[in-house]
């Protein structure tokens, strides 16, 4: 089989690689083509690719390209993981929105949306190119936001692009380790959007053992987020959110930490990997994922309190092993139970059919189907239509041009509290950001 990562020379892409290293069984992965517009960087990490193919037999061929239709063509597998803009996008993101007072988190908020703004129509432009030149293949779709994302590409290649995310993953591995049971054999309730979920209950045996972790104040404040959130508002919502949920639930304490520290976390990736970029070497790339870990959230915690990151925290979130298990179900009808980024269809009755929820999935050869879920509580629904209100005019915006959109999906988001900060906010990143200038004429 043959996989294509777009994005491929992004820091992360040994993780998949090194996923793909471990996979000895029949159908697997035995050819990689990595494409990004940036030659350089893609030269670097196939330096590191061979490194860890040097004493791996067999290990799946890797190949480089900047040709995006070369990329696609015969691709089995399609992994996106672009960064429009860059980490220096990242970076004018997040200082444009904390001059406003408002967060300007990747995923959340303000720098959310220009980050969606910049990267829906190139994701779009390649679902297209991929219906086309591959329309067979699979997508795996974790380039952010990437609940927005992987709808926008769905409204081109329906059910055959999937969403992945690591977060879910790491949250349900820390619940089940503070419950004393195996991540690999638990069954999580958990359902929201991406980046905005709650982890309802973990069966183990078929019992679930959440409310015995509220109960317990001990185990709770092992738990990063029982530390982040804290025991009593984790009781009071009766469940565990996702950690991104603490830019909503403490929102103006998160702003004063990112407003406070020397650099913002898209600056602090940008010099730190700009190190390893200039040379490259699997142990370099080694160190700088370790002090990626530890530094991830910094301010958050800073904001709560929560201290460091345990030892057991700083192992890498696992989106690669989810992606491995997609491709696995999808290739050889391996069925497993992944939490994904799908189209709803009637998982959540407060959304329409198409749009994309984060729920677990049975993945089989005919793609990931949802399972049914209970109903949120009103506090999450509230956030969730909401979010996916901004989402679906970041869409429109995207589409069309229209400045009304883009200034209603920033005026909309919970988390910006003022149509004139809307305004402006849309008025800084078209002057920062080139690729936005068309929305300041429509």
């Amino acid at each position: 089989m043959r996989l294509t990562v777009l994005g491929g020379g992004g820091f992360r892409v040994p993780l998949v690689y090194g996923a793909l290293l471990g996979d000895r069984e029949e159908g697997r992965v035995t050819r990689v083509t990595l494409h990004d517009v940036d030659g350089s960087r893609l030269r670097a990490v196939a330096t590191v690719l061979a490194e860890q193919a040097a004493a791996v037999p067999d290990a799946p061929a890797v190949e480089v390209t900047t040709d995006l239709d070369e990329a696609l063509r015969g691709a089995d597998f399609v992994f996106s993981a672009i960064r429009v803009g860059g980490l220096e996008g990242r970076a004018a993101d997040e200082r444009v929105a904390l001059a406003e007072g408002v967060l300007g988190q990747e995923t959340v908020g303000a720098g959310g949306i220009a980050f969606g703004l910049r990267t829906v129509p190139v994701a779009t432009d390649i679902a297209r190119r991929i219906a086309s030149l591959a329309p067979d293949a699979w997508v795996i779709n974790f380039t952010n936001p990437a609940g927005l994302v992987t709808e926008a590409m769905s409204r081109v290649l329906g059910d055959r692009v999937i969403g992945i995310c690591d977060s879910p993953v790491g949250l349900g591995r820390r619940v089940a380790r503070a419950l004393g049971a195996d991540p690999g054999r638990v069954g999580m309730d958990y359902v929201g959007l991406n980046h905005l979920g709650w982890l309802r209950g973990l069966r183990v045996a078929g019992k679930d053992e959440l409310p015995r972790l509220l109960d317990d104040s001990e185990a709770l404040g092992s738990l990063e987020e029982g530390r982040l959130f804290g025991a009593d508002w984790l009781r009071s919502l009766g469940a565990i959110p996702n950690e991104y949920l603490h830019y909503y639930y403490f929102n103006r304490e998160t702003v004063r930490a990112y407003r406070r520290a020397e650099r913002t976390r898209g600056a602090f990736l940008r010099d730190q990997q700009a190190g390893f970029y200039a040379e490259p070497s699997l142990r370099r790339w080694e160190s700088t994922l370790a002090e990626r870990e530890a530094t991830y959230m910094a301010d958050n915690r800073e904001a709560s309190g929560a201290g460091g990151r345990a030892d057991e925290d700083l192992e890498s979130g696992g989106y690669e092993q989810v992606a491995l298990a997609l491709m696995r179900a999808v290739a050889r009808d391996e069925r497993a139970t992944l939490i994904l980024n799908v189209r709803n269809r009637t998982t959540l009755s407060v959304l329409d059919a198409d749009a994309v929820v984060e729920v677990p999935c049975l993945v089989d050869a005919g793609g990931a189907h949802p399972y049914a879920v209970d109903p949120l509580p009103g506090h999450a629904t509230g956030l969730v239509t909401a979010v996916k209100a901004v989402e679906r005019e970041v869409m429109t915006a995207a589409e069309s041009g229209s400045r009304s959109a883009a200034v209603r999906a920033f005026a909309l988001h919970p988390l910006v509290d003022s149509v004139t900060v809307a305004r402006r906010l849309l008025d800084r990143y078209t002057a920062v950001h080139p690729g936005l200038a068309h929305l300041n004429r429509k």
